[in-house]
């Protein structure tokens, strides 16, 4: 299950025939997030396993599943909005059952990063899977 907001960018990505158009996107959306308050960037919201530095920092209630991220890697940046779309609005519960990587691959997502950013997509999906199931 994801969420609406990360159906859009599955639509917009349908529209982009080339890789290079959805490259762009990501990076856009990046460029749009919200700052992490710099007070947030610190050990316990780092995400090992990363090429580039990210943190990931959940706001998770009882009704919502959320978090805040950044990273100093824009295209890194531009993924941790598209995590953040993937959960938007849903519960703890819906959170904690997201197949993150399933849903990623329907954007083709893995296949055109380099394997250093493939495998720091993976620790920010099992860092974010490990605070929604907590969170459940």
């Amino acid at each position: 299950m994801a969420s609406a907001a990360f159906e859009e960018i599955v639509e917009d990505f349908e529209f982009l025939d080339d890789w290079e158009d959805r490259y762009r996107m990501v990076i856009e959306l990046g460029k749009a997030m919200p700052s992490m308050d710099e007070a947030l960037k610190v050990p316990a919201t780092k995400v090992e396993g990363c090429a580039s530095q990210v943190w990931l920092h959940p706001e998770v209630s009882a009704e919502r599943f959320d978090f805040t991220g950044d990273s100093d890697a824009i295209i890194v940046r531009g993924l941790i909005a598209v995590l953040h779309k993937l959960y938007a609005g849903l519960t703890p519960a819906e959170a904690a059952k997201v197949d993150a990587r399933a849903e990623l691959a329907r954007l083709g997502l893995e296949e055109n990063l380099s394997s250093q950013r493939s495998n720091g997509l993976k620790a920010m999906i099992q860092r974010l899977g490990e605070h929604a199931r907590a969170a459940a």
